[in-house]
């Protein structure tokens, strides 16, 4: 086992911290988070019926925060001993972490603002436990066992990826020949990308910029970088609170889309002298850089919501900064020769995990996306020789079932199809006139 301490432990040797109250207040946010996440609380009463999972070892790197923590909890009832980190040094909450900690199946490592070492030494800690089922937001995990555990690679059944920057690396590890155990696609079934990445990225994002800056939106330019699922999400919501949006994007046909819905679309050293509001959701690199640094009007607010701390070229911003201070919680203000000033929220980072104020998606949005983790990771147990090594879609089946749950958690009836409705739909032979 991997020297690096659970938190707990880390807390334990913390005589500032009552490590009791802390994990008092973890779990009164757990608690109040899965009143609101209905689809977990039905699979939290099949998981412990049925133990699905019993036997299995699940390593995850995920933002740790209440939401998250509930579906970890639901794996360990399922049957799971369960190992995680974070996947981002300023998006876990150490209450939740803590609480987490003391379940008896349950191992977390995970706390808020550790630095690089620590960061990848809680990962190792996570992987010493040679989980059979690994579940990534980023694919840290999956890159660390592939490139140092190499040795566990045979024992592990597969495992699920969360993001669209992690899916990203999944599709190129796999192109490569290089990707060794079957792993999920949760990032692009319908029910996380039609509702995690629209609503719950342009929710959260907006809410914790609003919040962080205490501004509005009305009548300004609000930039968004990107226009997959994210960025959508991220203009819809902006539109509505009544700024203007301009787009920024690379692939012709995101671009028009965009064009078409009433968007401004322009390249982003265009929109950098006309915007007031600034986010990232590309999960690229140098997405803002130094000659939009350059044109950009004093006070502008840049915020990522993309996965890593890689779009706003923040290196650059700091060559040329003459100097650089702490305008807010949350808010770094850089100051340029011209006396122009820049506002990066969040150090750059996913701001709506990782600002002082952030609370992540909306729960019953998170409770879509858990959702299909779950149903995937027993799919993985119960199917297991039906995967080879490779990114794989969630079956459909699996997708609908968590929809079905959600519909009626919430009370909403929908149409069947009638037999001969099914037979029509199922038949090549149906034509003009037949």
């Amino acid at each position: 086992m991997s020297a690096y301490s659970p938190l707990s432990a880390q807390l334990d040797a913390d005589t500032d911290v009552d490590v009791e109250s802390t994990r008092t207040e973890g779990r009164r946010k757990m608690e109040w988070t899965l009143q609101h996440m209905p689809i977990l609380q039905e699979l939290r009463t099949q998981f412990a019926e049925t133990k699905p999972l019993d036997g299995e070892t699940i390593g995850m790197a995920m933002h740790v925060e209440a939401k998250t923590a509930n579906l970890v909890e639901l794996l360990a009832l399922g049957g799971a001993e369960v190992a995680i980190t974070g996947c981002n040094p300023l998006s876990t909450h150490d209450d939740v972490s803590a609480a987490l900690d003391s379940n008896e199946n349950v191992t977390s490592y995970a706390k808020r603002g550790v630095d690089e070492e620590a960061y990848y030494d809680a990962i190792e800690a996570v992987v010493a436990h040679e989980p059979t089922i690994t579940i990534d937001d980023g694919m840290d995990m999956v890159y660390a066992i592939h490139e140092d555990h190499p040795d566990l690679i045979d024992t592990i059944i597969g495992g699920a990826e969360e993001t669209t920057t992690g899916v990203h690396r999944l599709r190129a590890m796999e192109e490569d020949n290089e990707l060794q155990y079957p792993v999920f696609a949760v990032n692009d079934t319908p029910m996380k990308r039609l509702f995690d990445n629209v609503h719950g990225t342009g929710e959260s994002a907006l809410a914790t910029i609003a919040m962080t800056t205490n501004l509005s939106y009305a009548g300004k330019n609000v930039v968004v970088a990107g226009y997959g699922y994210c960025g959508k999400g991220v203009a819809e919501k902006a539109a509505g609170q009544n700024a203007n949006v301009i787009v920024t994007e690379v692939e012709p046909r995101r671009a028009l889309e965009a064009h078409m819905e009433g968007y401004e679309v322009m390249p982003m050293s265009e929109a950098a002298a006309r915007g007031d509001v600034f986010i990232t959701t590309t999960g690229n690199r140098d997405v803002i850089t130094q000659e939009d640094f350059e044109v950009m009007g004093d006070g502008a607010i840049l915020a990522n919501a993309g996965h890593f701390d890689v779009e706003i070229n923040i290196d650059e911003l700091s060559e040329l900064a003459v100097n650089t201070y702490e305008a807010r919680d949350g808010v770094q203000a850089y100051e340029l020769a011209d006396g122009r000033r820049l506002n990066v929220l969040a150090e750059g980072r996913l701001v709506n995990l990782a600002a002082p104020v952030a609370l992540g998606h909306p729960a019953e949005v998170m409770d879509q996306s858990f959702g299909i983790q779950a149903v995937c990771v027993r799919e993985l147990i119960e199917n297991e020789l039906a995967y080879d090594p490779g990114v794989h879609n969630v079956p459909d089946e699996l997708d609908r079932e968590v929809a079905e749950i959600k519909l009626e958690a919430e009370g909403v009836d929908i149409d069947s199809l009638t037999q001969t409705q099914s037979e029509y739909l199922d038949s090549w032979s149906h034509g003009t006139w037949t």
